[in-house]
This record gives structure tokens, sequence and C-alpha cells, in this order.
């Protein structure tokens, strides 16, 4: 045997198990293989990385790879942050490569579609003959979750007789297939490959399911926002979790080790600390609290947003840390008591100054905003002067406004009935309210009114109330340098251009045109854009009705490719930078690109959903959650069935579930949080009557989609 023959066949035997996993999962995965972007194939080491331009992380969770709203300390944000952080130094831009199920991640590093595997990966001797493990980052327990109200599971023996749900792959499943081995009773059930992570968790919930089994910092942070369900035991002591590198990347490994090593050396381990500015940047890490609300910050189409979030991102980035937003839940009675308890560096949420009164530890920076507070009427109301013609009227304020004092003296004055909306009721509700006749008039500060004059034309500004009001931020007192620095901050950035297009973005938006074009005329018999012919050939490719595409994208852009929404989103199809990025996009402003774009997108939402889905729910659903991200619909779809409505249905039921999620108690408790549900509750049935008008002008019905249903 040759020399070259001889290392050819060592090559090969290191490979094989590489080999064998590809061959096994192409014979027996039933997953759709079609993904909504095709990923390049390459399998050397760093210097071919550095010839690409860019390191591919695998990771868990949905487009984007975020498995929830990040609420505090979420383990995958973390580990999101770090892969970027790596990618940086390594001078290589960051590819996130989301996949569902725990086998396509080892197959994509097989095929060199993936570099790393950033994700709770529990090392075992199996795994080790597909990939090379980085050292371990985090040590784990593997818990048993059960029902929050079943009390009888507390130790092994207790899941005699029970069911316990894994993924097969797991390394769970072999921890049970040894607790199964000394408890013969225990029956295993595989995880269906159509069910993601957090499904599992509402089968669990429902009683459908006994147990499931997460590792504990993955639980910590489910129960950051489910109640439903409880820690009944740890399986294991605790284990060491680690990344996965793609074999025969030596190179990479290594210089992912002394990443790590540096970053765990570095890294503060503490949870509650109060740092000055000094501190927190060799920490590298800024704790901010926010609520999850519309004004401060949520998740939007999957990327995260909000006007305090993005303010505060500008400044964390300036000083060389990375933020992280801490949500106080709704039940919390004193949210600030977590910034003097060293829980969180600052606190925001559109505060007040007398907001610090009761906490003297606490101190305001300079304020950031100011806000007119104005009376709001409905639409058909009469134009009103000043406080005389509101005699003996109601009206609705929330109990944090500044206005309250003030108006408190002109209800004794003027007889007014004044009602308040003590926290965690918000603008959205009280508003809704007003509108439905439950009150005659509200008053809103000037930014929470223009936010929802943006999304309703059945109301109305008045008059203006009292002084504007002065909005801040808050931090410890001994924190002077931190304070000194947000001044600075605030001082240079006000009404500057960042501010003020940060403003407009947010609070600035001109209402939504609501009026329909007129069908068929623009663009002559038949045509109902410039760019019917490159809907027709895209949308027969995955399987769309090409007139439900051309709907949606006049709901998207107007046809305009140059359109560009304040939140960011490009093109004719109104594609977010993210998700772009996602499905291959970087000529966002090519028409042709940016219709292909955004219709294998459409696509690969599609399949997030059961194929055993009505037809029409199955695109009512998609449509929403192309509007407002898939996370928001499944939350949507899990309240709809705890409220007994139909999970399957969108329009009265799934529908009316997701305008739930605007209010507070229901966002807090669901996965994905806030979200302004009008926005997809009008999207789907602005796009489903026109679609219908399309279809009756073309006379060409299809069964995809029953418009009437």
């Amino acid at each position: 045997m040759n020399e070259t023959m001889q290392r050819n066949l060592q090559a090969l035997a290191r490979r094989w198990p590489v080999l064998l996993l590809i061959v096994l999962v192409a014979l027996f995965s039933r997953c759709d293989t079609r993904t909504s972007r095709d990923y390049t194939v390459e399998t050397g080491d760093l210097h071919a990385l550095r010839e690409l331009g860019r390191l591919r992380v695998v990771v868990p969770g949905t487009v984007f790879g975020e498995p929830a709203l990040p609420r505090q300390g979420s383990p995958m944000i973390l580990q999101h942050e770090l892969a970027r952080s790596f990618a940086t130094s390594l001078g290589l831009e960051l590819e996130l490569v989301p996949v569902f199920q725990l086998k396509h991640m080892f197959m994509l590093l097989a095929q060199g579609k993936g570099d790393i595997i950033a994700a709770n990966l529990t090392i075992t001797a199996q795994r080790r003959q597909w990939i090379d493990f980085s050292y371990p980052i985090d040590h784990v327990t593997e818990q048993i979750l059960v029902v929050a109200r079943d009390e009888g599971i507390n130790e092994p023996k207790d899941l005699i007789g029970r069911t316990v749900m894994v993924d097969r792959t797991s390394s769970f499943w072999q921890t049970l297939t040894e607790l199964q081995e000394k408890y013969p009773g225990i029956e295993l059930v595989p995880r269906p490959d159509k069910l993601d992570d957090e499904a599992v968790l509402d089968l669990v919930a429902q009683g459908k399911v006994d147990a499931t089994v997460r590792d504990s910092n993955i639980v910590e942070m489910y129960l950051g926002y489910r109640k439903d369900l409880r820690v009944a035991f740890a399986i294991k002591e605790a284990q060491p979790i680690a990344w996965g590198v793609r074999p025969d990347a030596p190179q990479l490994l290594a210089e992912l080790n002394r990443f790590l090593t540096l970053e765990q050396m570095t890294r503060p381990h503490e949870t509650h600390y109060i740092d000055d500015l000094e501190g927190l940047k060799a920490r590298r890490v800024l704790r901010i609290l926010l609520p999850n609300t519309a004004a401060s910050y949520f998740l939007w189409r999957g990327e995260l947003v909000g006007f305090e979030y993005e303010l505060a991102q500008r400044f964390a980035k300036q000083h060389g840390m990375r933020l992280e937003v801490v949500v106080p839940p709704v039940d919390l009675e004193q949210p600030l008591d977590w910034l003097h308890e060293g829980i969180v560096d600052i606190a925001a949420g559109f505060l007040k100054a007398c907001d610090a009164a009761e906490h003297p530890q606490l101190q305001a920076t300079h304020p950031f905003h100011y806000a007119q507070p104005y009376l709001l009427s409905r639409s058909d109301a009469d134009a009103l002067t000043d406080w005389d013609d509101l005699n003996g009227r109601r009206i609705a304020v929330l109990e944090n406004s500044a206005s309250l004092d003030n108006l408190s003296q002109l209800a004794s004055i003027h007889a007014l009935s004044l009602h308040r909306f003590p926290p965690p009721e918000d603008a959205s509700t009280l508003v809704d309210l007003l509108a439905a006749g439950e009150y005659d008039y509200a008053v809103l500060d000037e930014h929470l009114l223009s936010m929802e004059l943006a999304r309703r034309d059945d109301l109305k500004r008045q008059f203006s109330v009292g002084e504007p009001t002065a909005h801040v931020w808050l931090v410890h007192t001994e924190n002077t340098q931190l304070l000194e620095a947000l001044n600075e901050f605030f001082l240079q950035e006000y009404r500057g251009t960042f501010y003020n297009l940060l403003h407009r973005k947010y609070f600035n938006n001109p209402p939504r045109l609501r009026q329909m074009h007129d069908e068929g005329l623009a663009f002559g018999e038949g045509r109902f854009s410039p760019w019917d012919e490159l809907i027709r050939s895209y949308a027969r490719e995955y399987d769309f009705d090409w007139r439900l595409i051309v709907a949606q994208m006049y709901q998207e852009s107007r046809f305009d490719p140059v359109a560009r929404s304040p939140m960011g989103a490009v093109g004719l199809m109104q594609l977010m930078p993210a998700t772009a990025r996602q499905v291959g996009l970087t000529r966002m402003e090519d028409p042709e690109e940016n219709i292909k774009a955004g219709i294998r997108y459409m696509d690969w939402i599609r399949q997030r959903f059961p194929e055993d889905l009505p037809v029409a729910d199955r695109m009512w659903f998609t449509l929403a959650a192309y509007n407002a991200g898939t996370g928001h619909v499944m939350d949507a779809r899990r309240l709809a069935e705890a409220k007994g409505w139909d999970r399957n249905r969108w329009f009265d039921h799934v529908e009316k579930a997701i305008l739930l999620l605007a209010q507070p108690q229901y966002a807090a408790q669901a996965r994905y949080g806030y979200v302004r549900g009008t926005e997809p509750v009008n999207y789907v049935a602005d796009i489903r009557a026109r679609y219908s008008a399309y279809v009756r002008l073309t006379e060409e019905p299809l069964v995809q989609v029953n418009a009437a249903q």
C-alpha cells in the first residue's frame, strides 16, 4: 500500500461516522428538505472560512435563531452574542443557520453547510464521532418538567406509569433510557418531527403528556414567563455543555477555545451587583429594565425593536458593552427595587423623575424625551376648545400619567368623572374602551397618542393638557460615572439626526392607508401590478396563487420597488434586513430578487404550520406570521386553545387571541411577548378582501385558498 493510499484510508476512517450520519439522515428523515435559502458548502478550516468571509453558526430556534423574546438573560441569546463576538474576533461576518431538530444540526456540519453549533450540547461519546467539542461553556442539570398542578411527580419512581416526551436524538433520551432500566414502567415518547420545543411544553401543560426534560438554564428561561409548569426534580448531577465544531477544523477549534477561555475568565458570574461605568465596561454587559411595550421594547418580524431599546443599544455599543434587557413581570409591584438590588444597571420605560421619589437610592438622568399630553376623543365628536365644554363627561387616564394631578383638580372644577387605569393597563386598552363608548374622552401623552392614531382612524386629537411630560432613565446613586455618561449621551443625541430618525420611526408615522386601489384599471385589463409575470413565475414554483401574492405585495409596498418602511423593511415584499440575509437576498431593491425572496420566505413560514390544518387557515396563519412574526402567531394559537377557541381557525378564533397579546397580562405569559395584534388582523383581512376581488376579476377561482371561508 503506497503512502498516498494509506493517508486517504486514514482520512476516510476518521470521517466514516460523519458520512454514516449523512446517509442515515437522508434515509430516515421525513422533514421537508426545502429551506429558506441554499447554504454555501465549505468543508475547509479557518483559512477557508477567511476566504469565504463568514462564520456559519448553526442555532436552534426561529428563523432568526431567537428562542423567544429575551426577558432576562436568555442563555440562547447569550450564546448568539458570543458567536457574534467570536466571528468579529476572526474578522468574519456572522451567519446564523437556524435548525429545528438536533439531528439536522449535526447533518449541516457534516455537509459543510455550517461551521459551529451554538447550542446546549451535552458532551457524549457518540457525538464525539460526529463533531469536535469546544471547551465547556457551562454546567447544567437535566430537569423533569411537569404541569404545575400535578403534585404527584417529585422523584424518579413517580414517573412509573407516566409518559415522558423528548427528542430521540437528544442526550435526554439516553438519560431516560437508563432511568427506565431502573424503573421499567416509565413510558418514553419520541417527540414528533413536526413539534417544536414549545409545543411539547404545551402538551405537558394540557395534560396530554405527563413530563418532558430540559437543561436547567433553558428551564429558567421558560419559567420566566410560563406559570403552568414546574420543575419536579433533576435527573442527574450537573454536567458540562459545549459547542460543536465541524470535524477536521483544528485551527477553528483552537481559536474558539481561546475565545471561550478569555470570555469565561472575564464574564460576570454574579446575578446581583452594583457597579459603576468602568466596572460595567470591564464586565462588558449593560443591564437595562424595560417593559415589553410598543414604545419601549418588543419583537417585530423577528427583530428586537423599540425606541428606548434602540437608544440603549446605541449607548451600550459606544461604550463597548453588550446590552441585556430585563423585562419585569406584570405582577411585580415595585420593579424599581430591581435597580437598587443590583439586578439591573438602568431602569427605563418612559419614567418620570418623580418615579424615584420613594427610592432615595436612585437618581434620574437628564430628560431624553418630552411628550405633551392631549385630550383624545372619538372621531365623530365635536371640536373642543377648553374644559368648559366637558362638564360632567367621563375621562379616562393612565394612573402613572404626569397629568393626573392636574386632571384631578380640573375634575373637581368641571364636575368631570375621572377614571384611572392602574398598571399593567396600557394606552391600547384605554383607547379601545374610548372607541367602544365606555368613556367620553381620554388623556394620553403625545408619543402614545401618535402610535394609536397611526393604527386607527376612529379617534382624533382635541387640545393640549398642561405642560409637556419629561421622561428620564434612573440609575443607582452610587453609579455617578454611569449617570454622567448617560447625561452626556442624551445631550449629544437629543434632537440629533439619529434621535430624530428614531423618533419618526416609532412616533411620527402617518396613519396607515386604508382605501383599496381601483383593481384592474391601473395596469390594464387582467393585470393588477407591473410585476404580474414575475409573480406568476415564482408563485408557481412555490405553489402559491399568484393573485394572493399580488394582493399581499400591494398591502406591503403599493408596488413600489424602492419602498422603505420606518422600521427598515425594504422593497416590494418589504423584507427586513435579517430576513433578507436569511433567504439569501443581497439586492433588496431589485424587483425580481425581492419578489423571489419574499415568496421563498412565505413558503418557509408556511412549512412552520401543520400540513393537516384547513388549507385556507394555513394560508391566513402564514400571512399573519409574515406580518407579525411566526412566534406571535404560535403564541396566539396557544392562547386561543386556552380560551376555548379553535387554535386551527384564524377568523373569529386565533385572530381574537392575537388581539389579546397587546394586553400586558397576556403578553407576559407569551413566549414572544407583546404584539400589536390589530396589525396582523387588519393585514390578513385586507389581503383576503383584495384577493377575493382579484379572483372575481379573473374568474379563475382556485382551491388553494377559499377566500369566502
